[in-house]
């Protein structure tokens, strides 16, 4: 049983909620901070964990509230003497293919991205105790606004699998109940580690096709592409902010990529994922019910 507290910021949130409840597994303290609450560095004393589950609403504003949070929760760190665990993503890489890692040159092709690198740089420079746990597109089997609730399977009742980019580009996926048990293994053996630790979490890798086959056998039928609105979302994006944040980051649906995982093997070499064929199934909608999960129901 652990004596340990983590503080979760955005607990309510895809990040925030899974990590809630990995750590409370674990034996932790959890406490889970609300904005409307008052002082986060009041917050957090006495945590020796924060969970940095914040992110702007609405996939925009990065550039003016992602550093203000960042300088907030340093803050808090600093006065706490917490470590401090941020999901980062694939986004500081810009668009050369190929397995990106901790020694991956970091050249942004977005503003998105420019603002990820300068956030972790932040906190590098702050000498705060930081884990940067860095993942591929969120897979939430709660279908919380995730990749597959948003994108792959909106109309999979319908037969068909909606496709943002090339699909035949891999890409890499985080299956966020994963991505928390990781956080709390290195949590928990923060004090061996460097003050900033920048970790690729290899999670799963595939393309559409791969998706789409496995979801053919799956489900027992044929499953058809179907490609997402971008046109429609070039021409609403001077009018709808949300079109043209998202319209940044299209190039990253076709740049082929995995997550090295040679730097999280050697951290955590009993790590034991949840299988591929779990994943890919967990975006399932309840309206849409495999023949393999029925005869296990």
């Amino acid at each position: 049983m652990s004596n340990n507290t983590a503080l979760i910021l955005g607990a309510s949130g895809k990040i925030g909620s899974h990590s809630a409840r990995a750590f409370a597994s674990a034996g932790w303290e959890v406490r889970r901070y609300d904005r409307r609450a008052g002082n986060l560095r009041e917050a957090a004393r006495g945590a020796d964990v924060i969970v940095n589950g914040w992110n702007p609403p609405a996939y925009h504003d990065w550039a003016g509230q992602l550093p203000r949070m960042t300088e907030q929760i340093i803050d808090a760190a600093k006065a706490s003497g917490a470590t401090v665990i941020v999901p980062g993503n694939v986004y500081n890489f810009g668009d050369r293919p190929g397995t990106w890692s901790e020694f991956t040159p970091q050249e942004p092709v977005s503003r998105k991205g420019k603002v990820r690198k300068e956030m972790e740089q932040t906190y590098q420079r702050s000498g705060v105790p930081t884990i940067v746990l860095r993942a591929g597109n969120f897979i939430d089997p709660e279908r919380n606004g995730d990749v597959m609730s948003l994108l792959f399977l909106r109309s999979i009742a319908r037969g068909k699998l909606t496709v943002a980019g090339d699909p035949a580009a891999m890409q890499s996926y985080c299956y966020l109940p994963d991505w928390a048990k990781a956080a709390v293994q290195l949590a928990e053996m923060r004090s061996s580690l460097a003050t900033f630790e920048d970790v690729p979490f290899p999670g799963h890798n595939f393309t559409a096709l791969e998706l789409r086959d496995f979801l053919a056998r799956e489900l027992g039928r044929e499953i058809e592409f179907t490609k997402f609105p971008w046109a429609l979302f070039t021409l609403l994006s001077p009018f709808w902010e949300l079109a043209r944040e998202m319209r940044e980051m299209r190039y990253l649906w076709s740049v082929s990529h995995t997550l090295s995982a040679h730097k999280f093997s050697c951290l955590l070499p009993e790590f034991r994922p949840t299988s591929l064929a779990e994943v890919m199934r967990a975006g399932l909608p309840p309206s849409v019910q495999a023949p393999s999960v029925l005869q296990h129901a």
